[in-house]
């Protein structure tokens, strides 16, 4: 078999660069017609609405704060449409301010939506089974052990659920912690226990939910974000830090083009780097996922480098590093380590 079925990452996810300018453009070079797109504004001050995630399952004009409880805002001067090599944009300060700078990150789902009656709750679903990649919406009921079908034909390790119509935190799921625990998005807070998941995992077919309101509330309106693992391309795992400015190697089976990392034991930002906005080692420049700020990083030291497998801390710090700190994180690819041709990738 293959080491990977995914030769060209960047067909199914790419991040894009742009200046803003203050009235309407489209942005092309994204390579695909993006089903979810997150902004970041790099430059000036952002809007407390920053952070801005948009999806087609929802519809364009449609958007999620991720740093924030708030429920769906439609923006006719957002993100107005997803188009076949990228998107186009109204003019919002908040994703395309005159000059300022902003970074997107794109996935590709189906470019289309179905039905799914996998759950006991019936979902609209757009699914790339070969990226592991679904966004779902359904209605919640209120039950706990309900059911919602993801359309992925294998198993989620990570799902990240937000109530659209009332002001709910966003509950994620990740396998390394398990279905007995959540944790927010939205927030630093550390991993806690409860019934957000039912104490259930998911299966190829489903996830589970309990008759937490920011996953099940009766009638309301909630859109979930499901990742599965798919070598040579994306992976959610864990590790322990070391304390150590030689720090911790974390396998990953590719070299990383976009990483988020949460530590999981204590408070702290979830931290977004990617390889676009800082090519070369030490990757530095970062952004929060649970606040609106402005790219930041830390020059004097770094915090990470990109290898050809994985990647390895370089920094002390609790966001990444701290001593026996436990740690989430999602990552997608660059470049396999091996392709399905068995050509290696080679470090930065």
């Amino acid at each position: 078999m293959a080491y990977t079925t995914i030769d060209k990452p960047s067909d199914y996810f790419n991040t894009k660069l742009y200046t803003g300018n203050g009235s309407t453009q489209s942005i092309t070079g994204v390579g695909f017609q993006p089903d979810a797109t997150f902004f970041k504004q790099r430059t000036g001050s952002p809007s407390s609405s920053g952070s801005q995630f948009y999806d087609v399952v929802r519809g364009a004009t449609k958007y999620l704060s991720t740093h924030a409880t708030n429920l769906e805002a439609t923006q006719s001067n957002g993100l107005t449409s997803f188009d076949s090599d990228g998107f186009s944009i109204g003019n919002t300060t908040r994703i395309n301010g005159n000059t300022e700078n902003y970074v997107s990150w794109n996935w590709l789902a189906s470019n289309t939506t179905a039905s799914n009656s996998d759950g006991s709750i019936t979902s609209t679903v757009s699914a790339n089974t070969t990226a592991g990649f679904s966004i779902v919406s359904y209605t919640g009921n209120g039950s706990a052990g309900a059911t919602v079908g993801h359309g992925l034909a294998t198993t989620p390790a990570m799902v990240i659920v937000k109530n659209r119509s009332e002001t709910y935190a966003w509950n994620c799921y990740h396998q390394s912690l398990g279905a007995t625990k959540y944790i927010l998005l939205n927030s630093t807070s550390a991993s806690a226990t409860g019934t957000t998941w039912n104490d259930t995992a998911p299966t190829s077919s489903v996830f589970s939910i309990g008759s937490t309101s920011g996953v099940n509330k009766n009638t309301n309106n909630l859109i979930a974000y499901c990742f599965a693992e798919k070598k040579g391309y994306s992976k959610f795992g864990s590790y322990t830090g070391n304390g150590n400015a030689d720090g911790t190697f974390v396998y990953t089976g590719f070299k990383p083009a976009w990483i988020m990392v949460k530590r999981t034991d204590s408070a702290n930002n979830w931290t977004i780097q990617d390889s676009t906005r800082d090519p070369e080692n030490p990757v530095f420049l970062y952004f929060s996922a649970d606040d609106s700020d402005a790219e930041a990083g830390v020059i004097a030291e770094g915090q990470l480098d990109f290898l050809s497998n994985g990647f390895k801390l370089r920094q002390t710090y609790g966001s990444h590093n701290a001593s026996g700190g436990t740690y989430i994180y999602m990552a997608f690819a660059e470049n396999p380590f091996v392709t399905s041709t068995g050509i290696p990738s080679c470090a930065r």
